[in-house]
């Protein structure tokens, strides 16, 4: 379905095109766009009832986006974000809409004296101006992004239990305090100061000075000076002459700091390096209308695809074979196989943008659920990759951003199962912010029930992933087979329900466990930063020999590693390969601050 809502002169013009609850039409019912305009009390009602809905909802099926027209809305009004929430302004610079505060806490567990935040899952927000201090205490598989706080950013609820989590391209005018956060990226931000660090906290792209100071062992802090390449996640807008539509940011290379700012001042609209596009060149799916036939025509015609909130049912993987497909979820849109299907196959060899979905596995088993590029035949041998060129940067990259990946936990009727969340076979991707969780609460899980072996697999060359978290999976987390790979911040669990050794145990039996993240033998050149692997052996005794396993080669280099024990039972023995010493009670933390091979 096409959407006309173009050519239009003013903000109260669009207003035409608004029900009287606040929807569009063309957008569905779980699509709020609201205006300064619109009476305070009837908006914060409508708020209200969607954090009341959403603060305990974390395996429902209920999704939501609410967007916010430019404007500056009434200091009395309040939002609270809860589970499948995306919070969103509509300019083209989050100053463009001011709201007055913003909060996601972590009371819902009924403990106050508590507050935990290690289950705020789900939710995010973007391109706004929040005028007060915030409290985002949240986990994985949240994203906040562009946005300006005009007062101090709490990434924690009173210092209870948090395990997050990712915030880019954004301005803090105070402190950022990520207290109680066990591990967190942050990538082209700027602040005035940053206050905490716990196991693994990690900075990105950050203006010279406003990075914390200290590294390991003193201080839990990595840096990364430069953003090697970056493209932001796209973003809705409202055009006052074209109404309705996407804006596409530039690739930036060697990034420092935020896209929307030079020199501490906002940027003009003119400025912006990227690119609106009219939401008439993107089919608007519905879960209510949609099916794979219906998605999979839209994108032969060439069209990009608008996920509006809710949960697709897939009985045939979508076919993405056009080079410059976008693909946007708004509200944690989920796909979901049905046939052990994938849900998104990408055949174009680059340029192709995918954000904002999460991914839920059926309860047929599927190889893999997104699969980005066509595995190479076992038998070839692999082309010798050449070091990137000037020329190599000009050709788009493949972006994948804020893309969670869920196996179990949701599904009342059956386990659900998958072997591979994800595999990268193509080159030059760019991951900005994935969560890859084979769940370990919630419904039908278990070792028997909601199966899967391997969280992520990337085969291509010169991939690099900004804040990648896979957790709970039955052989390695994270494999990795590609050269030039490079990860800035990575966190994982191993699985907790592991019901003995002889189940958990790699190299054909020859070695107790596996590793977290494995780079296979053959990779001759990877690099990573800011690495936190943990154990936490619930329902057995179980040894992993080693957190992390890499070639002894020169060119695979590792910088801030740590493996924890967090409680059950012992636990993991080294943290790389054979070095590092035993993480065997509780509470453990050990640590190799370098491990290069000459």
């Amino acid at each position: 379905m096409a959407v006309n809502v173009t050519g239009c002169e003013s903000k109260k013009a669009q207003e035409d095109y608004r029900t009287e609850n606040y929807h569009y039409k063309e957008l569905g019912d779980k699509i709020y766009v609201f205006s300064p305009d619109d009476e305070v009390e009837k908006v914060q009602a409508i708020l209200d009832e969607l954090w009341q809905k959403q603060e305990t909802n974390q395996f429902g099926e209920e999704r939501y986006c609410v967007y916010f027209l430019p404007g500056e809305y009434d200091s009395s009004l309040s939002i609270k974000v809860g589970y499948y929430m995306q919070v969103a302004g509509l300019g083209y610079l989050p100053d463009d809409t001011s709201i007055p505060e913003l909060n996601c806490d972590a009371r819902w567990l009924g403990d106050d004296s508590n507050h935990n935040a290690t289950c705020n899952f789900w939710r995010g927000v973007e391109n706004l101006k929040i005028g007060s201090n915030t409290v985002w205490a949240v986990s994985q598989a949240t994203f906040m992004r562009r946005v300006h706080i005009e007062g101090a950013l709490h990434l924690h609820d009173d210092y209870g239990w948090a395990s997050g989590g990712f915030l880019s391209d954004s301005v803090v005018d105070l402190a950022t305090d990520s207290g109680s956060q066990q591990q967190w990226l942050s990538r082209n931000c700027d602040w005035k100061a940053w206050i905490g660090d716990n196991w693994n906290m990690v900075f990105a792209g950050i203006e010279p000075g406003k990075a914390p100071v200290g590294t390991w062992p003193a201080k839990q802090f990595t840096t990364v000076d430069e953003v090697e390449e970056i493209r932001e996640k796209p973003f809705m807008v409202f055009d006052e002459k074209e109404g309705l539509g996407v804006f596409i940011p530039n690739f930036r290379t060697q990034a420092v700091g935020v896209s929307w700012q030079k020199n501490g001042e906002n940027l003009d609209k003119e400025q912006l390096d990227g690119k609106f596009i009219p939401l008439s060149e993107f089919y608007v799916a519905m879960p209510e209308k949609d099916t794979s036939q219906t998605l999979n025509d839209e994108l032969k015609k060439g069209k990009n695809l608008f996920f509006t909130p809710g949960i697709y049912e897939l009985d045939q993987e979508l076919l993405v074979e056009n080079e410059g497909t976008i693909i946007l979820g708004t509200g944690l849109a989920t796909l979901r196989p049905i046939s052990g299907n994938a849900c998104i196959h990408v055949t174009a060899s680059d340029d192709i943008v995918l954000s904002g979905i999460l991914f839920d596995a059926g309860t047929t088993e599927a190889a893999v659920l997104l699969q980005v590029g066509e595995q190479a035949d076992a038998t070839e041998q692999k082309p010798e990759k050449q070091k990137n060129t000037n020329a190599d940067m000009e050709r788009s990259a493949t972006v994948l951003s804020d893309l969670f990946f869920r196996v179990g936990g949701a599904i009342e009727e059956a386990p659900a199962s998958v072997d591979t969340c994800i595999e990268i076979n193509s080159s030059h991707v760019i991951g900005d912010n994935f969560w890859v969780w084979r769940a370990d609460h919630g419904a039908q899980v278990g070792w028997d029930l909601n199966t899967a072996r391997n969280g992520l697999v990337v085969n291509g060359d010169d991939v690099t992933i900004y804040a990648l978290m896979v957790e709970h999976f039955q052989e390695y987390q994270t494999i990795w087979r590609g050269n030039e790979g490079k990860v800035i911040m990575y966190q994982s669990e191993i699985p907790y329900d592991v019901p003995n050794q002889d189940e958990f145990k790699s190299h054909e039996g020859a070695v107790n466990g596996y590793a977290s993240y494995c780079v296979e033998d053959e990779v001759e050149t990877h690099e990573a930063w800011g690495i936190g692997i943990y154990s936490y052996n619930r329902d057995a005794v179980v040894e992993i020999f080693s957190a992390m396993e890499v070639p002894k080669k020169p060119g695979v280099k590792i910088h801030n590693v740590c493996a924890i024990m967090i409680t059950g039972n012992p636990g993991i023995t080294h943290v790389v390969n054979d070095e590092g010493k035993p993480c065997y009670r509780a509470g453990t933390r050990q640590i190799i601050t370098e491990y290069i091979k000459k």
